[in-house]
């Protein structure tokens, strides 16, 4: 199965959320899609039906496809920690994700994008890879030749959001994923114990 590349506001729709960032089609129409999508009765859904799309929620937020997300899982459940936090932190630790909330691309998959353009280095290293996993200490940054690329100034002009875990310097273009993320300082509304529950079914 290729990576969903469709309208993104549809799949926010179905989740009742921006799942992907600001999206004014979203705010007009945040009900679901489909032909019955604004009728007030709809089925109370089975517990293994909210498990799935919650699986599937944070699947499309941080664009990883299955075999992916159960790799994760498998790695998250194999450490000491509580498992579903540390997938989520496992998450947030790919490239494109750092990327992303670094405010060096506007959305994840403009971030997938910037990587594997060969636009990014880990530790002074081209790195394509998005799911490449970033350790503390980690530094990256937009590669000298691409320093003038209008997609990334214009990301970086535009971003606003600061991460106690991440830092960013602005004038070098460069940044340390300082530290793996506790849950609290991780903004996404993915309940992620209702996922640990579907996998170990």
């Amino acid at each position: 199965m290729a990576r969903y590349t469709g309208p993104q506001t549809k799949i926010a729709r179905k989740f009742g959320e921006a799942i992907f960032g600001d999206d004014k089609a979203f705010e007009k129409r945040n009900y679901p899609p489909g032909q019955h999508g604004m009728a007030k009765k709809r089925g109370k859904k089975s517990e293994y039906a909210v498990q799935l799309m919650e699986k599937q929620k944070a699947k499309y937020t941080y664009g990883i496809l299955e075999k992916q997300f159960r790799g994760l899982f498998e790695k998250a459940a194999a450490s000491r920690g509580v498992t579903g936090e540390v997938l989520i932190q496992l998450c947030e630790a790919r490239l494109d994700n750092v990327v992303f909330r670094m405010g060096i691309a506007p959305s994840r998959r403009a971030a997938r994008q910037i990587v594997s353009h060969r636009h990014i280095t880990v530790n002074g290293e081209v790195v394509n890879i998005p799911s490449y996993h970033l350790k503390p200490g980690d530094k990256v940054a937009v590669r000298e030749k691409s320093k003038s690329v209008e997609a990334i100034e214009r990301s970086l002009a535009n971003s606003s959001h600061v991460y106690e875990w991440i830092t960013w310097n602005n004038d070098q273009k460069e940044g340390t994923f300082v530290s793996v993320p506790a849950r609290l300082q991780i903004p996404e509304n993915i309940k992620e114990q209702l996922i640990v529950e579907l996998y170990n079914k």
